[in-house]
């Protein structure tokens, strides 16, 4: 596999990391914009728009541009690095995926180009209360009268399902599986909340609300809805990347000009060497992430799950070693709202919540040993 960037993906992440560090580089920015709903800048998400990246994923005949993951890796990864707070991998990686997976040509058009064009928000309502990381729809049922559909249930949480114009909700349907609908956002009852970062989500409740099916009506979707679950969740391995380059960075910088005892701290070897500690959990977590986003773009849908759940196990436990040594060799001021460490730690913690935490993975990875031959022990 070649992991190195051609240039116009080397173009893309700097255009994207200037966009993003001009408007988060200073962290007081990111304070004011999750302070209130939203949860973000709604002109800075126009001007991802007017880039270009919201409509990345997505085919041209959508309103997208068609790139690969590689090219939406690249821009998950600039906005974790500075915390942007747009919901990029909720909205477009998510939701946007799966209306681009099952949706009919007509709502590709319809609801991609509008995502695409900052137009409008879609939310992917997935997760019942207490729910861990399935494409089952339990919490939800879809009941059908006529060519008329309503669904009853709750969903919780819903990252930015405030917000939303539109909601993805999964639902069970009456001859069994899973489907999967859009849903108006104004016409569910729906409660604001912020999570651990600063950022947004919703608890979402429906009862008898009116939906359209995505795509043929009654089709079981659970496995379209379990790869865009992975491909999501490998794209918030890329997101997380970001996060812990940049918890590494502030940590070795603070190091170097922080004193205590009349020198700087990175003269004591202990120290230097958790810091080193931390620089190879960041480039281990950094070579899986992109051999699974490599997967993604040529692998069955069994690959893809087998690489999220590698590239989840690997960049969860990065990520807590990363988290925890930033705010352990930064001191009290890491504990701060108003120092990023702490707030980077935080959303590494709702990243593995969200996408799956690392007992999750490591159970579906052993799982999956039974499928092979038995071997007898040697001696």
């Amino acid at each position: 596999m070649d992991f190195t960037y051609d240039d116009e993906q080397k173009a893309l992440r700097e255009a994207v990391r200037a966009l993003a560090t001009k408007a988060y580089g200073d962290f007081e920015n990111r304070r004011q914009a999750v302070a209130e709903a939203p949860g973000f800048d709604e002109a800075q998400w126009a001007r991802l728009a007017e880039m270009g990246v919201l409509g990345l994923p997505f085919s041209e005949d959508d309103g997208g541009v068609a790139a690969g993951p590689v090219e939406i890796g690249l821009v998950c990864q600039e906005l974790g690095r500075v915390l942007a707070p747009e919901p990029f991998l909720a909205v477009v990686v998510h939701a946007g995926g799966l209306v681009a997976a099952a949706g009919s040509p007509e709502q590709r058009k319809d609801l991609l180009g509008r995502l695409a064009t900052g137009e409008i928000v879609l939310a992917a309502a997935d997760t019942s209360p207490g729910g861990r990381w399935t494409a089952a729809a339990d919490g939800v049922i879809a009941t059908r009268d006529g060519d008329s559909w309503t669904l009853t249930g709750v969903r919780d949480p819903v990252p930015h399902g405030a917000r939303a114009d539109h909601l993805v909700v999964t639902a069970t349907l009456p001859d069994g599986g899973n489907g999967l609908f859009v849903v108006e956002g104004a016409v569910t009852t729906r409660s604001d909340y912020a999570v651990l970062d600063g950022s947004r989500a919703a608890r979402i409740e429906l009862a008898d609300t009116p939906a359209v099916p995505l795509g043929e009506p009654g089709r079981d979707l659970t496995a379209t809805i379990a790869t865009i679950s992975d491909i999501t969740r490998i794209m918030g391995a890329q997101q997380a990347l970001g996060v812990m380059q940049a918890q590494v960075a502030s940590t070795t910088d603070y190091l170097k000009s922080r004193k205590q005892f009349g020198v700087t701290l990175n003269t004591f070897q202990a120290l230097t060497f958790r810091a080193a500690d931390m620089y190879v959990s960041l480039e281990l977590a950094h070579s899986v992430t992109d051999w699974a986003t490599m997967v993604v773009a040529s692998g069955t849908r069994a690959e893809i799950a087998a690489a999220a759940d590698r590239v989840g196990l690997q960049v969860s436990r990065a990520a807590r070693h990363v988290g925890q040594e930033a705010i352990q060799l930064h001191g009290g001021i890491a504990m701060t709202a108003e120092y990023s460490v702490g707030v980077r730690s935080a959303h590494l913690a709702v990243l593995e919540q969200w996408l799956g935490g690392a007992q999750h993975h490591l159970s579906r990875l052993a799982a999956s040993v039974t499928e092979h031959e038995t071997v007898e022990a040697l001696g």
